[in-house]
């Protein structure tokens, strides 16, 4: 039979599959498409095929490669593991575990019980623990986690002050019926808890403003130890709040290296085995996300992708659940964590869109303390009206225009718009990777003042800056070349200074985008040029100014303004901006 896995070359190659690709698209056989894609997974070649981006499509073409008999047949998924009642006997005490908890933790810290408890067997899949906290009138349900030679971890997010209680459910009886108490207080100086929706925008869980000024290095937790200290200098002095970081390794274009480890034992060379985790790995992954939370930092965690080639991509659903469910329950506790489902969902030959939901539903209940979450797209947008879905998460749509759409974003789907990747800031052959230092500027303005969120990325040949080695940060992270992380901070500066630190998108002229709010108007130009601008001010007494948004200058007209307008010189350059502030009393 013939499926998603399947290769769109293997699938040509036999008469009988060819005759269904014919049947289904007409054409393609005889088409470029054929060289060029003949190694991608039949999975990953619809999302670029517009005449299956219905569903009902798709599904007639899975339908009619399974009854194609000349392709090969593939091994089963493995089956789901039940947890074993039988795993400590009668003998064993209930409750005789030794357990260890802090003598307090602050607000917004993880709070973590741990058990030395048994090891005999694969505790990974034949333990199921849990704790059910109380505090302050509610309970919460937390799941445990294995964490090798005989530790057992429940790790909570200390979200609320004051005293909680637990007691703990497992199917080991020494570790049933546990019960203890952890004092939570105030939290620690420059702490701000998990970072909410907050309508169009984001807030922190204690009501500081968020705003995600994003970056990608998708892999740079799976290089070596030095190469992540650099990357944490690096963002130690850039501007960025949040950073889109793989779980998983990635094996693309400049991502040929081998990572030491894994999330599951083992290699490509000798396999992995599903059915236990790595647990120095994630110890390693939970070292550098709390790392970025002291950064004030947020960990985007791309929880699925398909640039593979250690099987990851299609584990099947029953490891992906086990995945999913070890995984959450080992980050949710730390506050700085926002969960994506998949990084380009549509190439995952693997998954559709049950699929999705499924995985979604598994971290909504893994996930006691409500992380952001949403899914990445490729080619076709997600249906991100999904109610478990927090935040639009998109890349970019056009060779050009990507940020321009922001506004219709937010009103098409009524949640805030991250475009997480609007290209990349570089010189690589690839169209998504060579734009510059200033069309990166201009797509972050572009958006912002459509009242949403651009995310940065950078992708600089080595050799073109005198090294000699693959690093692109991007993926690997490392060190920042490019000329638009110091202007993207000056934006960021800017929208910090309106009254509720973020804008709107504003009643706008044909030629220029407006946003702000009701006491701050932003005008963009863009890579229009000017010389001036007759302005139309509402009522009120306005300050004028005029931002180079690439020298990154503010200057001020002269006198205050009234209502009506008034004529703005200009310098006649690209990328400026003017800036209307009201400063009278009236509101």
């Amino acid at each position: 039979m013939f499926d998603r896995a399947s290769t769109f070359g293997d699938t040509l190659d036999s008469p009988l599959g060819r005759a269904v690709l014919e049947r289904h698209l007409p054409g393609i056989a005889a088409s470029p498409m054929v060289q060029q894609y003949s190694g991608v997974r039949l999975g990953q070649l619809v999302a670029f095929v517009p005449e299956l981006e219905d569903p009902a499509a798709r599904e007639r073409l899975w339908a009619a490669l399974a009854e194609v008999g000349d392709g090969e047949k593939r091994a089963p998924y493995a089956p789901a593991i039940a947890a074993d009642a039988a795993y400590e006997g009668d003998a064993v005490v209930r409750g005789s575990a030794t357990i260890t908890l802090p003598a307090f933790v602050a607000l917004w810290d993880p709070l973590e019980i741990r058990i030395a408890g048994p090891s005999h067997g694969n505790p990974f899949v034949d333990v199921e623990l849990e704790a059910v906290f109380t505090r302050a009138d509610t309970e919460v349900r937390v799941g445990g986690f294995y964490d090798g030679d005989g530790a057992y971890v429940v790790r909570a997010l200390a979200d609320v002050e004051g005293l909680w209680t637990f007691e703990t459910r497992s199917t080991a009886r020494s570790m049933d019926g546990l019960t203890g108490s952890v004092k939570v207080r105030e939290a620690r100086d420059g702490a701000h808890g998990p970072v909410r929706v907050d309508g169009f925008h984001f807030t922190h869980a204690d009501g500081t403003r968020h705003r995600p000024l994003g970056t990608t290095a998708y892999a740079w937790t799976h290089q070596p130890d030095a190469l992540q200290e650099q990357t944490l200098a690096t963002l130690t002095e850039a501007p960025f709040t949040k950073i889109r970081m793989c779980v998983f390794p990635k094996s693309y274009l400049y991502n040929a290296n081998e990572p030491d480890d894994f999330p599951f034992v083992g290699s490509l060379a000798d396999g992995f085995d599903l059915e236990r985790f790595d647990p120095q790995h994630f110890r390693r992954l939970e070292k550098r996300i709390a790392q970025l939370g002291a950064l004030g930092i947020e960990a985007d965690l791309v929880l699925f992708h398909a640039y593979d080639r250690w099987g990851f991509a299609d584990l099947g659903p029953a490891v992906d659940e086990r995945y999913l469910r070890y995984l959450v329950r080992r980050l949710s506790g730390f506050a700085n964590v926002w969960w994506s489902m998949a990084n380009e969902y549509d190439l995952l030959w693997s998954k559709d869109t049950p699929d999705w939901e499924r995985l979604a539903a598994i971290v909504g209940e893994e996930d006691a303390f409500g992380h952001l979450n949403s899914i990445h797209n490729c080619r076709p947008f997600y249906d991100y009206s999904a109610p478990w879905i927090t935040h639009v998460s998109v890349q970019r749509v056009d060779v050009y225009r990507t940020a321009e759409n922001t506004d219709e974003w937010r009103e098409r789907w009524g949640k805030p718009v991250v475009i997480d990747e609007c290209a990349y800031e570089g010189d690589i052959d690839q169209g998504w990777g060579n734009i510059t230092g200033e069309e990166m500027v201009r797509r972050f303005w572009e958006g912002a003042v459509r009242g949403g969120y651009v995310g940065h990325g950078e992708t600089y040949l080595p050799d073109a800056l005198g090294l000699d080695d693959d690093v692109l940060w991007w993926s690997k992270g490392g060190e920042l070349h490019g000329s638009s992380p110091e202007r993207i901070g000056f934006l960021e500066g800017l929208i910090a200074e309106a009254p509720a630190g973020v804008w709107d998108p504003l009643p706008s002229d044909w030629d220029v985008p407006w946003g702000g709010s009701d006491r701050v108007r932003v005008g963009y130009f863009g890579f229009n040029r000017p010389r001036f601008r007759n302005l139309v001010l509402p009522e009120g007494a306005w300050r004028v100014e005029v931002i180079d948004t690439w020298n990154m200058t503010i200057e001020q007209v002269p006198g205050t303004h009234p209502a009506g307008s008034v004529r703005v010189e200009l310098p006649g350059r690209q990328f400026m901006a003017v800036r209307a502030t009201r400063v009278d009393d009236a509101r």
